[in-house]
């Protein structure tokens, strides 16, 4: 079968990474977990005191100087299985999990510059298709003509719970509601930001995952992928007659 590109945007904590690691494995495409790559820019500013710790303010022209010697690249763990996150060479998977680095990110990648660079990025990493990519914007800025997209969603308490059974398990401890307001404050944020916000492509299929397992998650994507290959395989043999 063809290789296609596939898109992922949604809100926070809706499991649009757990999935997309999913589809990656099932279908050897590779993944790339742009959330992440602005995270690890974040990180960057915290550890180089970019970042204001309590009015989170950015030094914003502190951070573009900066931003030539910031690089964002993935590596493979054959233990996890999974692609993890480097920063200038440097494993930063867990860090950038943090909440410190949540309340901070959604601020640092409304910076256009900050994006610029982000998607000069994505789109090298996803240019030979057979990849599955999410974040805010992949559908409608950084792969506007992907094969497939997916814009997922569930209720906010359900994903504030799941975001705080990551944290707990990482021995990060906060209340509910305390996870919650994170969650609709970066809503805001992601939603209201004059670069590239985050929106419902037109031609996106939503996926609401309230009341469903990731199992059946997959389970439905892999059959629109099929169902889309088909559809295309159908159209190039008419087309051929």
């Amino acid at each position: 079968m063809q290789k296609i590109t596939i898109a992922i945007d949604g809100y926070s904590s809706c499991g649009k990474s757990t999935l997309a690691k999913a589809l990656a494995q099932r279908l050897n495409y590779s993944y790339i977990d742009t959330g992440a790559m602005y995270r690890a820019v974040t990180l960057y500013a915290i550890q180089h005191q970019l970042i204001e710790p309590k009015t989170h303010e950015i030094n914003l022209s502190g951070l573009l100087e900066a931003l030539v010697n910031i690089e964002v690249s993935f590596q493979f763990n054959t233990h996890s299985r999974s692609s993890e996150t480097y920063l200038n060479g440097v494993n930063v998977e867990r860090e950038i999990r943090t909440m410190q680095v949540s309340e901070n990110v959604s601020k640092i990648s409304s910076i256009k510059e900050v994006r610029e660079k982000m998607v000069a990025l994505q789109r090298k990493m996803g240019r030979s298709k057979g990849v599955v990519m999410d974040g805010r914007d992949i559908g409608t800025h950084v792969f506007p003509n992907a094969e497939l997209k997916l814009f997922m969603t569930a209720d906010t308490t359900v994903r504030a719970q799941r975001r705080l059974d990551e944290l707990s398990s990482k021995g990060q401890y906060y209340t509910l509601e305390e996870v919650k307001q994170n969650l609709l404050s970066r809503d805001y944020e992601d939603s209201h930001r004059k670069e590239n916000p985050l929106i419902q492509a037109k031609d996106a299929i939503v996926l609401d995952n309230t009341d469903i397992s990731r199992e059946e998650q997959l389970e439905f994507v892999l059959k629109l992928i099929t169902d889309l290959q088909l559809t295309k395989d159908r159209n190039a043999s008419m087309a051929s007659k």
